[in-house]
């Protein structure tokens, strides 16, 4: 069985488009995500561009979002 990788990469300015398209302000996504406003705000931001699995899961599902759409464009898929 393949391991998940110890930490995903994600694009700040598609997060916030993903959250700002659906509507929801931090605070609602970060709660939806299981998350701190903080720490969304720290990755939509790019001050952090890495996260847990556990946490980028719940936080792609509350986006309702695809890896492509969140995770930067010039990394390869299985790179991600």
């Amino acid at each position: 069985m393949e391991r998940p990788p110890a930490t995903y990469q994600v694009h700040g300015p598609s997060l916030r488009k993903r959250r700002m398209d659906l509507g929801l302000t931090v605070q609602e996504a970060a709660d939806k995500a299981g998350i701190s406003r903080s720490y969304l705000q720290r990755l939509e931001t790019g001050i952090r561009e890495r996260m847990g699995p556990k946490r980028y899961t719940r936080l792609r599902t509350a986006l309702n979002a695809t890896d492509d759409q969140i995770c930067p464009p010039d990394i390869p898929p299985e790179g991600r």
